[in-house]
């Protein structure tokens, strides 16, 4: 049963109310209903007028408002019903009865109300038709069976009742079905909605993690060998005039740590290129696509390209970067700038994962290249301890000898620190890193072994290197010992 005072007609701009009626065809459709109604009550009234002895002009006039009553039928559909029982005895109204049942049963009216003026209609029906015929029958004197009369008066009524009933309960349930799957069709379309949100989000999140990935690569790459640089060109302009010789090998350490930190970068860049193809790859569901082959962006989502990219060059880059075995070449650079750098290694060496390894090289890298910036001329000792679950790192410097300004002064982004913390904690080790009580400054980190998955705790895994001692109020992990 339709109450919208109002509808949206083709180009989705409100249209003038037509009362309880949604659309123009159904008022259209109702007023005909009504007037065939109005005008069969009509010719059924001089009938009824007739036999009750009534003038004609009055049983006209009251077959028409009785079937103009048919209007009304979405708005009281059950009004229409009960005063087709009630002009029942005067034999009028059997289209604004069949129209009135139907509506009814296909309103959302309660299925007790139907059922009880379905019922009502039936006996109604039943009644009228059983003394109609046995007065025909008495009338025109034909000899019947006993069981003639009841059986065609069932017959009638059940036949003018139980199919608009029907129709009209089937119609209804038709109705709210297609309402239900509208629903659920808006509903999972505002499901596909957040989720492509999501998906969007997931993209830029994974686009923002791979810039942030790539600028601390280049920051661990450049940092380093630039600083190293700066200290050597710096020594060059010192002893050029003094010392040819001298000269002539820093310059030659100048050229070869340019031509390292180029080959770095080449060899970074790479990776990052040929891990967004391997994601795109794998993304789109083709990991052995054709050499050269990139997939269509529509056909690739943007979320999962934006993870497998960050995933990929990520692992492609901890395979092909440096290791703990390049630690005493690159102890070895720092020495050549004038550095006193002391390397120890505690316990036996062994391969660990590629992103364990890359990630205690870039710690003491750029804890080297901190002590280069800020504390020229001090003492370094750089200790590695290979546990049996773990591996542990610490880089500490004494109190510069350099506190007047003497010496070249390198640039700092204050960037050194934050992406050594994350580099460690993203592997789910414990970085420390604060002032000691002589003056100095130490670095600190603790990396579990990611190539043995068992889960194994050992205490003496929490025990400090020789020498070493956390500043007070250092934040460290409570199930990490500082190193």
């Amino acid at each position: 049963m339709t109450t919208t005072g109002a509808h949206q007609d083709g180009a989705g701009t409100a249209a003038r109310g037509y009362g309880w009626w949604g659309r123009r065809r159904s008022v259209v459709l109702d007023v005909g209903l009504a007037l065939v109604s109005a005008l069969e009550c009509g010719l059924e009234g001089t009938s009824f007028a007739q036999n009750a002895g009534l003038p004609v002009p009055l049983g006209v006039v009251f077959g028409l408002l009785v079937g103009s009553v048919l209007v009304v039928r979405r708005r009281w559909p059950f009004a229409v019903v009960l005063v087709s029982i009630a002009v029942t005895p005067a034999e009028m109204g059997y289209l604004m009865g069949l129209v009135g049942l139907y509506s009814l049963a296909a309103s959302e009216a309660p299925r007790r109300l139907i059922g009880s003026l379905a019922g009502m209609s039936v006996v109604g029906t039943l009644i009228v038709t059983s003394v109609r015929m046995r007065q025909n029958v008495t009338d025109t004197g034909i000899d019947t069976h006993r069981w003639y009369v009841p059986l065609v008066a069932v017959l009638m009524s059940v036949g003018l009742t139980a199919p608009p009933v029907l129709l009209g309960l089937y119609v209804g349930a038709r109705r709210r079905l297609m309402e239900s799957l509208r629903e659920r069709a808006d509903s999972l379309e505002q499901e596909l909605s957040l989720l492509a949100d999501r998906a969007e989000q997931r993209a830029e999140w994974a686009r923002t993690e791979e810039r942030t990935r790539i600028a601390r690569e280049m920051h661990d790459v450049v940092a380093h060998r630039v600083s190293l640089m700066v200290v050597h060109a710096a020594a060059l302009q010192a002893v050029a005039l003094k010392d040819p010789a001298k000269a002539v090998k820093n310059a030659a350490l100048v050229g070869d740590l340019g031509r390292q930190a180029l080959t770095e970068l080449r060899e970074m860049l790479g990776v990052l290129r040929s891990g967004e193809q391997v994601a795109a790859r794998q993304a789109a569901g083709r990991p052995g696509g054709a050499p050269g082959t990139v997939p269509a962006p529509a056909a690739v989502p943007l979320a999962a390209v934006g993870l497998a990219a960050a995933n990929a060059a990520a692992a492609a880059a901890a395979e092909d970067g440096p290791g703990m075995a390049d630690i005493e070449a690159l102890v070895g650079e720092s020495r050549d700038t004038g550095m006193v750098v002391e390397l120890t290694v505690q316990g036996e060496s062994r391969p660990y994962a590629p992103e364990v390894e890359q990630t205690a090289y870039r710690v003491v890298q750029e804890a080297l290249t901190n002590v280069l910036k800020h504390a020229t001329g001090s003492k370094v000792m750089v200790r590695l301890a290979h546990r049996e679950s773990e591996v542990a790192m610490q880089v500490e410097n004494g109190p510069s000898d350099d506190m007047q300004g003497a010496g070249p002064r390198l640039p700092s982004g204050g960037n050194g620190l934050v992406g050594m913390r994350e580099r460690v904690t993203a592997l789910g080790g414990a970085f420390v890193s604060g002032e000691t009580d002589s003056g100095g400054f130490r670095v600190s980190a603790v990396l579990p072994d990611r190539s043995d998955r068992s889960d194994r705790s050992d205490p003496s895994s929490s025990a400090e290197l020789p020498g070493s001692r956390v500043a007070p109020g250092s934040p460290v992990s409570p199930d990490r010992g500082a190193v």
